[in-house]
């Protein structure tokens, strides 16, 4: 009988323990609930302060009257500090004189008093002693005017043991009084107060405790205060200004084929271009650095939003680009445009549509028949409106509404510029245009709508080509190649404005397993054809004959652009965002790979110029910064979210959505280890800088510790570190390889002794000298100053600082990278500042020498490598930019 009730009888009496807890951590809330009240109506019934007050001379040290502590400054001595509750003598001081601000000072004896344990963070929620967080426990110091020379007094230690619960619980109601006042006066104040910066409860403000002591900044309205170190005895003393270092753009990882089209041409010069994000992508096949003549990449950055749409210009020089509406860091919509610019100098000819086109440019052509004179723009708005322009003049010269549908590709007719054709969903349409002497809006343009007759109407018709004998071939969605040619009569009547010339359907051929995404016209006068579902590349000669075809591998995705380089070679880019090279003989191999979703992990090689990259799409890639390659990628199954290399480089973890990491071999690619910590994304994954541990913040308020071996192939559950109010957003080891800080999404800077058994650090002013292995954490005293005015919190997504601790790079919600100084301690400290992500940049990392840096867009899936210039960096410094302060975010300088 005892061995069938003891299984029993063990749940239940942990139930009953629980509960039992439960009860009496209500009991004390609810002690401190009614002292709190209490305390609030004695003072507000308050009329007359004590008639004498306890030792008003400057009193000697004792052992509730400590002396300083290393690192307090002399102008701060105990005897200007009360432990304890507020007393009244300075209730009754604040009406004459505004309510003084209440800021945490240096630490008092272990013994002296107990930190509530609601103050354990150093911002965030979990505060409770004014507006600041709580600083060193047990004492307050009164940041006043400094014509105030009052002393508050001391409180008695003569108390007796029974009366020790009844003022700890006046202390807790005095301080939940004191955040009463403290919100009232500072609300009061309006903004006046000459040591905030201005703005509302939303907005981040800085102040700097007179007494060297402590900042405090603001999120969202929640005070979040940091401690200075022992070493800095003013600001001022700071770095100012924006850093010596700059950044230049080195090479782009990614092309977008996902999502849209006319994005791969080849020039004149040889060079391949494409887009991603922002940036338009200058590639000569063969790698290897230097410019035009060299390989390597070059870059347009001209636009302030994702570019949509490329046309080339006959000459092979010119490019035509066009961007997507946006908005800027204020909310405000940017209008969509399409740049014309020089490909050799990289320099913008014409900006042409600003304010005329509605939410992006969706296709775009060149004239060919005239040497490139016009250009003709479709728009993304729900008409379509279908516009041509003077190229050189940048003139509008016609324009109307195309078709409630959507347009995806538009085209001059080679041999008469007075023809236009477009196609989309459901249609192909015949335009005839006149330019009306070519005055601006003078024009006008007439539609003939394609008539499929016998022929079944496809859903989509993605592409078409110009034949040399001027009739015109369509790709759609059926998997159906048509050819529509003019009739007798029409033919008689060329030239421009020819009202009366319509096309016909006049061949068919069923050339793949569903849509075609791309059609190519060959130099010889043969088509290419790109198959979706079928991924293959189909040759075809006169009459439609198939001559030769190659099937794309399927992890390469379907066929999305083709283009003629020299010789037999071909560029085909695919909708996994991947550029292929080859021909239809030899078969093809990627020269550009990217992700296609989402991204949000990076780690950088602790030893070798790679990093390591996961996100929405579930791989894990590993790439060669010097090789400008994919070095190895898999399939993670998961969501990938995090990673961090180990010190070794021999295994890398990689955190996933479901509570899941991994831990893989680089060299075989291997799992070498899968545990799960609870059920909740995991944000960050960190090793030790000894490598002997490893920690994981996750979703769960959790930091999960584990012991690793020697080679990091094996780990063990070490211990947990719990006391954050909400999910773990960042976090770094000591140097030494013992202490942890972290941020978690409240805003919460919590300090941890790993070593001591993952204990929770409440004397937080004690870690103000402690040295950081790695600095990614947002909220510190050392990148404070990054923070931009009217921050909600959000708006930095990633911080890290270089390994010779010079500069700090950090990733915002406004596709921005920022360049400061280290440490960043000031307010409104001043950065440059880099576009070209054409989404939020949610993660940056240097490399292991500080040469490059890596920045990963979200939504655009792209992938940025910048050389680090300047003092410490891999070339000549230019000259350092002057401060603006008026710029903003954070006195940002463009570069």
């Amino acid at each position: 009988m005892d061995g069938a009730g003891g299984p029993g009888e063990g749940p239940a009496q942990e139930a009953l323990q629980s509960l039992s807890r439960r009860l009496q951590v209500q009991e004390k809330e609810m002690e401190l609930v009614k002292a709190a009240l209490a305390e609030a109506l004695r003072l507000l019934r308050l009329q007359v302060p004590p008639t004498s007050l306890q030792d008003l001379g400057t009193p000697t040290p004792t052992r509730d009257s400590p002396a300083a502590p290393p690192g307090l400054p002399p102008t701060c001595s105990p005897s200007l500090v009360s432990r304890g509750t507020q007393t009244e003598t300075e209730v009754e001081m604040e009406p004459s004189l505004g309510p003084p601000g209440l800021s945490n000072g240096p630490p008092a004896p272990r013994g002296g008093s107990e930190e509530p344990s609601g103050t354990q963070s150093e911002g965030g929620g979990s505060s409770s002693s004014g507006t600041g967080s709580p600083g060193p426990p047990g004492i307050l110091r009164l940041v006043q005017p400094p014509q105030r020379t009052d002393t508050p007094r001391r409180n008695s230690s003569s108390s007796s043991p029974s009366e020790r619960p009844r003022q700890k619980l006046s202390r807790k109601a005095a301080s939940s009084a004191n955040l009463l006042l403290r919100s009232g006066s500072t609300e009061s104040r309006g903004g006046k107060d000459p040591l905030s910066s201005p703005g509302g409860p939303g907005s981040r403000r800085s102040n700097y405790n007179l007494e060297g002591i402590s900042v405090k900044m603001f999120l969202r309205g929640r005070p979040i205060t940091m401690y200075i170190p022992s070493g800095i005895r003013s600001l001022e003393e700071l770095p100012s200004g924006p850093p010596p270092e700059t950044l230049s753009l080195d090479w782009v990882y990614g092309y977008r084929g996902r999502d849209s089209r006319s994005n791969l041409f080849v020039l004149r010069s040889g060079e391949v271009v494409y887009f991603i994000a922002c940036v338009v992508v200058l590639y000569r096949p063969g790698g290897g650095p230097g410019g035009p003549g060299g390989g390597g990449q070059r870059h347009y950055r001209g636009h302030t939003d994702c570019v949509r749409c490329l046309a080339v210009h006959p000459d092979g020089v010119r490019v035509a680009s066009g961007q997507t509406a946006g908005v800027d860091k204020d909310g405000k919509p940017l209008q969509p445009v399409v740049h014309v610019w020089d490909s050799e100098t990289l320099l913008k000819l014409q900006e042409i549509g600003l304010g005329a086109f509605e939410r992006g440019v969706g296709a775009l052509a060149f004239s060919v028949a005239d040497q490139g004179a016009f250009l003709c723009v479709v728009d993304d708005s729900n008409e379509h409106m279908l516009s041509v322009w003077d190229c050189s003049r940048g003139t509008k010269l016609a324009e109307i509404k195309s078709t409630n549908d959507s347009v995806l590709a538009v085209g001059f007719s080679p041999r008469d510029s007075s023809c236009i054709v477009t196609s989309g969903k459901s249609h192909v349409h015949f335009w005839t245009w006149s330019g009306g002497a070519g005055l601006p809006g003078s024009g006008t343009l007439t539609r003939k709508q394609g008539v499929f007759g016998k022929y079944k109407k496809p859903k989509f018709i993605p592409c078409f080509v110009f034949l040399l004998d001027g009739d015109i071939l369509t790709g759609d969605s059926e998997g159906n190649i048509l050819t529509w040619g003019r009739s007798l009569s029409d033919s008689r009547t060329p030239g421009r404005g020819g009202a009366k010339e319509t096309y016909g359907i006049v061949a068919q051929a069923h050339a793949h397993e569903g849509s075609i995404f791309a059609l190519c016209l060959r130099r010889d006068g043969t088509v290419l054809s790109g198959g979706g579902r079928d991924r293959r590349l189909v040759q075809w000669g006169p009459g439609l004959v198939a001559l030769q075809e190659a099937e794309i591998p399927e992890h390469f995705g379907a066929v999305r652009a083709i283009a003629e380089g020299p010789g037999s070679e071909l560029l085909v880019g695919t909708t996994k965002n991947a550029l292929l090279r080859g021909d239809l003989a030899q078969g093809f191999s990627p020269v550009i790979q990217g992700h296609t979703d989402e991204l949000w992990g990076l780690c950088t090689h602790p030893f070798q110029n790679r990093f390591l990259t996961c996100g929405h799409d579930r791989q894990l890639c590993l790439w060669d910064g010097e090789g400008h390659a994919l070095a190895w990628s898999i399939d993670l199954k998961e969501t990938g979210l995090c990673a961090d290399f180990h010190p070794s480089g021999a295994v890398v973890a990689v955190g996933l959505n479901t509570g899941r990491w991994l831990v893989l071999d680089t060299e075989t690619r291997e799992i070498v280890s899968d545990i799960t910590d609870g059920n909740e994304q995991l944000s960050v994954v960190r090793y030790s800088p000894d490598g002997l541990y490893l920690a994981i913040g996750s979703h769960d308020n959790m930091i999960y510790i584990y012991s690793v071996s020697s080679d990091g192939a094996k780990s063990s559950r070490f211990g947990r570190c719990v006391g954050h109010s909400s999910f773990i957003t960042h976090l770094d080891w000591s140097k030494d390889g013992n202490f942890i800080m972290s941020n978690s999404g409240d805003y919460e800077i919590l300090y941890w002794d790993v070593a001591g058994g993952c204990k929770l650090l409440r004397n937080r002013y004690e870690s103000r000298d402690r040295e950081w292995a790695t600095y990614t954490c947002v909220l510190g005293f050392h990148v404070y100053g990054v923070w931009p005015d009217g921050s909600d919190g959000t708006d930095i997504n990633s911080l890290c600082r270089s390994h010779n601790e010079r500069v700090v790079a950090v990733a915002d919600d406004f596709c921005k990278v920022h360049l400061f100084q280290y440490p960043c301690a000031r307010a409104k400290a001043p950065s440059l500042v880099y576009g070209g992500h054409g989404s939020h940049v949610t993660s940056v990392r240097f490399t292991h020498d500080d040469s490059h840096l890596v920045s990963l867009g979200g939504k655009d899936a792209s992938i940025f490598q910048w050389r680090v210039l300047g003092a410490g960096g891999a070339g000549p410094a230019p000259a350092t930019p002057s401060r603006t302060p008026s710029l903003s975010p954070a006195s940002s300088l463009d570069v």
